[in-house]
C-alpha cells in the first residue's frame, strides 16, 4: 500500500499581533488625553493657568510715600515723618528652614526688641500663613542688628514714623498719628486726607531667582501735601512756658492759654497743661491728650460783664454818660439775691466794669428785652462754633429757655448760665478789638480772609475797650496784668465751678485780655483750673501770666509800644526801643 505523504501548509505571519495593538490603543489614547487636555487648557479654561504662573512670577512693588509735613506760620517744622524699618516674618519659610533650630540668634532678635520669644514662636507657628508683623517702626540701627542676624524668614520693609520737633509744647493741637501713618488726634486727623499720599506701585514680572526681569506697568504716586499753621512757634513755646509754670506754682488741675490775632482771627498760639510727649506715648492717660482749651468748659463769670454794658449801649436803653445807683450793694431779683463785694454807691459804665458790679451789670441786662440780650451772646460767638472744625470742639453749654426769670438773666450778665471754652472767649475779646467785627477764627493759612460781619457798633466797640483798660489801672481789679511800654485791656474772671445740685469750692481764674489799647492787635485769654494754693482770685493768678505771655507776645511780633510815658522815654534815648 502506497502512502502519500503530504507537506505542511506554510502559514503566512500575522502583521498585526495583539500586543502591538494594545499598545497602539494605548498610545492613541495618550495622545488624544493629550490633545483634549491641550485643547481644555488653551481654548475652554486658559485662566487658570495663566493666573498660576502669574503668581509665580508677578510680583507688585510700593514706592514708599511721605506723609506732607506741617510747620507754624514761619515755616517751623511742628510735625515730620522720620524713615524707620518694619521687621516682618514668613512662618511657611521659617518652618522650611528648620524652624527655631539656632535658638541663640533667635534668643538675640526676641531681647534686641524687648519681646519673649515663645510670644514670637506662637505668631509664626502656622506655616500657612505668609506674613506676620514681628515689630513695627524699629530704629535703622536696630534693623541693621537684625539684618545681621540672618534669620531665615525673618525680613525688613520700608516704612515712616512721625517725630514731632516741638514736643509737649503743641501736642494736644497737633495731635499723632497711629502705628499705620493715620492720624488720630489733633491737627492730624482733621487733615488726614490731606497730608496721606497715595503710594506709587509697579507691577513686575520676576524669573525663578526673584529678579526682575520686566515691568509690566507703573503708577506714579503722589506725595502728601505740607500744611501751614497759623500758630506761631515762638509765641506757642512762650505761651506753653508761662502756663506750664503757673500751672505748678499754684498747685492747679489744669490751665489752657490761647492768642489770637485781632486783624485776622488767626489762632498765634494754643497750649494746654499738663501735657505729654508726643513721641514717646507710652503709659500717656488720657487726660493729658485732649485739647482742654476747646474741649473743655467753663461758666466766665465776670469776664462776660462787658456784653451787659453793650446790650444796654445797642439798644439804647443806656449812654456812654450814665450813671448808675449800686446802692446799698444787693438786691432781691426774684426772690433771689444779687450782691456786690461791698456798695460801690454811684457808677458809671467805666465804673461797672472797673470794680466788676453784679449790681450793675444785673440792672443794665434787665434794662433790655431778654431776646436782645440773649441774642448778643450768640452774635459775639459766646454760643457755637468758632469757625477752626478742630476735632473735638464744644460749641459751649447754653440752655435755651421758652421763659427767663428776671433772676436767670441777672446771673447771665455776670457769667453765669453758660459754659464757654476759652477758644470761644477768646474771639469775643478779638471782636472787641477788630471793633466790632466778627470773622471765623483759623488755626490754617490760607491765601484771602473770610468777611467780616459787623455784630456790634464800632463806636461802642471802642468806648468797651477803653474801659477794660481801668481793669488793669489803679483801682481796677487786675493792676498785675499791666505790660510795661503798652497800654492793655482786659477782665477777670473768678468763677465758682457748678457741682450737683449748685456750686462747690473750687474756682476758675481767667484773664481776657487785649493789647496795645491804641490799636489793638492781640488776645491773650489765660485759664487757671482749681488753684489750690492760697490765692484763688484771677487777679492774683491768671492776670500775671497774662502779663508774661501779652508782653512777650508784642516784643517777638514787633509791635511798637504805645504808652504815652515809655515812648517819650524812647524818644529822649534817641527814639530807641525801651521796656521798662
Amino acid at each position: 500500500m502506497s502512502s502519500t505523504r503530504q507537506a505542511k501548509k506554510n502559514l503566512k505571519p500575522r502583521l498585526v499581533e495583539w500586543r502591538f495593538m494594545l499598545v497602539a490603543f494605548l498610545v492613541i489614547c495618550v495622545f488624544a488625553t493629550l490633545v483634549a487636555r491641550a485643547a481644555y487648557i488653551q481654548v475652554i479654561e486658559p485662566d487658570s493657568l495663566i493666573q498660576q504662573g502669574d503668581n509665580r512670577t508677578k510680583r507688585t512693588r510700593y514706592t514708599q510715600v511721605h506723609r506732607g509735613i506741617i510747620t507754624d506760620r514761619n515755616g517751623e517744622e511742628l510735625a515730620v515723618s522720620v524713615p524707620v524699618r518694619a521687621i516682618y516674618a514668613d512662618p511657611k519659610i521659617i518652618h522650611d528652614h528648620g524652624g527655631f533650630n539656632d535658638m541663640r540668634r533667635w534668643q538675640a532678635l526676641a531681647d534686641v526688641l524687648g519681646q519673649d520669644l515663645t510670644a514670637i514662636q506662637q505668631r509664626t507657628s502656622d506655616p500657612r500663613r505668609r506674613f506676620v508683623y514681628i515689630e513695627r517702626q524699629v530704629s535703622p540701627a536696630m534693623a541693621e542688628y537684625v539684618e545681621q542676624l540672618d534669620l531665615p524668614g525673618i525680613y525688613l520693609r520700608n516704612e515712616s514714623r512721625r517725630y514731632y520737633p516741638a514736643g509737649e509744647v503743641s501736642a494736644q493741637l497737633i495731635g499723632f498719628t497711629d502705628v499705620d501713618d493715620r492720624g488720630i488726634e489733633g491737627i492730624e486727623r482733621l487733615y488726614n486726607d490731606w497730608l496721606t499720599g497715595t503710594p506709587g506701585s509697579r507691577n513686575i514680572r520676576r524669573d525663578a531667582k526673584g529678579r526682575q526681569v520686566e515691568i509690566l506697568d507703573e503708577t506714579q504716586g503722589e506725595a502728601g501735601k505740607d500744611l501751614q499753621l497759623t500758630i506761631d512757634q515762638r509765641i506757642q513755646a512762650l505761651a506753653y512756658k508761662e502756663l506750664k509754670l503757673a500751672v505748678g506754682t499754684y498747685k492747679a488741675a489744669s490751665g489752657s492759654a490761647v492768642v489770637l490775632d485781632i486783624k485776622t482771627s488767626e489762632i498765634l498760639a494754643m497750649v494746654n497743661s499738663p501735657s505729654f510727649n508726643p513721641n514717646n506715648r507710652s503709659n500717656v492717660s488720657a487726660h493729658r491728650i485732649r485739647n482742654r482749651a476747646i474741649t473743655d468748659t467753663f461758666e466766665p463769670g465776670s469776664t462776660a460783664k462787658p456784653l451787659a454794658v453793650l446790650a444796654a449801649l445797642e439798644f439804647g436803653s443806656a449812654d456812654l454818660n450814665d450813671v448808675l445807683d449800686t446802692s446799698p450793694g444787693w438786691m432781691r431779683v426774684g426772690g433771689s439775691l444779687v450782691q456786690d463785694g461791698k456798695n460801690y454807691g454811684q457808677l458809671d459804665l467805666t465804673g461797672i466794669i472797673r470794680k466788676s458790679s453784679n449790681m450793675g451789670t444785673s440792672k443794665l441786662a434787665l434794662s433790655v428785652p431778654k431776646e436782645h440780650f440773649i441774642d448778643l451772646f450768640y452774635q459775639v460767638g459766646m454760643v457755637g462754633d468758632t469757625g477752626t472744625n478742630l476735632v473735638g470742639e464744644s460749641g459751649g453749654i447754653f440752655h435755651e429757655r421758652n421763659r427767663w426769670s428776671d433772676f436767670e438773666l441777672a446771673t447771665l450778665s455776670f457769667g453765669y448760665g453758660l459754659s464757654v471754652t476759652t477758644l470761644q472767649l477768646a474771639r469775643m475779646y478779638s471782636i472787641l478789638g477788630n471793633g466790632g467785627k466778627k470773622r471765623p477764627l483759623s488755626i490754617v493759612r490760607a491765601g484771602q480772609l473770610p468777611p467780616a460781619e459787623q455784630v456790634l457798633s464800632k463806636d461802642y466797640a471802642k468806648a468797651m475797650v477803653e474801659m477794660l483798660e481801668t481793669v488793669v489801672l489803679d483801682g481796677g481789679t487786675a493792676p498785675k496784668a499791666r505790660v510795661p511800654g503798652y497800654r492793655v485791656a482786659g477782665k477777670t474772671g473768678t468763677s465758682r465751678k457748678a457741682v450737683a445740685g449748685g456750686y462747690g469750692e473750687e474756682y476758675v481764674n481767667i484773664f481776657a485780655g487785649l493789647a496795645p489799647v491804641s490799636d489793638p492787635q492781640v488776645v491773650v485769654v489765660i485759664l487757671i483750673n482749681e488753684p489750690g494754693g492760697d490765692l484763688y482770685y484771677a487777679g492774683d493768678t491768671a492776670a500775671p501770666v497774662f502779663a508774661r505771655v501779652m508782653g512777650g507776645t508784642l516784643q517777638l511780633l514787633n509791635i511798637p509800644p504805645d504808652d504815652k510815658a515809655v515812648s517819650s522815654l524812647a524818644a529822649v534815648k534817641g527814639g530807641r526801643r525801651h521796656d521798662s
